[in-house]
């Protein structure tokens, strides 16, 4: 299962760059979305993926029972996915007022300035 992920995560990343170097401004945001969710992946599978063991010590118990899902890669994602949104609405937001006052979403129209 690893393996498919880690595939899944590649494909993202590739992806993602290839949406960044396109020369419209809605690819470029694409590619960032897309590079950041490859992002999330990435670290959840290098967490390893553990099912229906939650980290929780028994209440006769002294340590945690091997195999048991390790809570900080999650925690790690979930902080990546709030960062990537608030990044995202930013780069809109951007987009959004680069086209209203240049009227093109061409980055080589943008930077020449027509």
């Amino acid at each position: 299962m690893e393996l498919i992920l880690a595939i899944a995560a590649g494909a993202l990343y590739g992806t993602g760059f290839y949406m960044m170097l396109r020369r419209r401004l809605g690819q470029l945001i694409v590619g960032l979305g897309l590079l950041s969710n490859g992002t999330n992946l990435l670290i959840f599978t290098a967490g390893g993926l553990t099912r229906a063991r939650a980290p929780i010590i028994a209440g006769d118990a002294q340590e945690l029972a091997r195999p048991y899902a390790d809570p900080v890669p999650q925690a790690l994602v979930l902080t990546a996915i709030v960062i990537g949104f608030g990044v995202l609405a930013f780069s809109l937001v951007l987009a959004h007022r680069v086209h209203i006052a240049t009227g093109a979403d061409d980055i080589e129209e943008i930077e020449s300035g027509q």
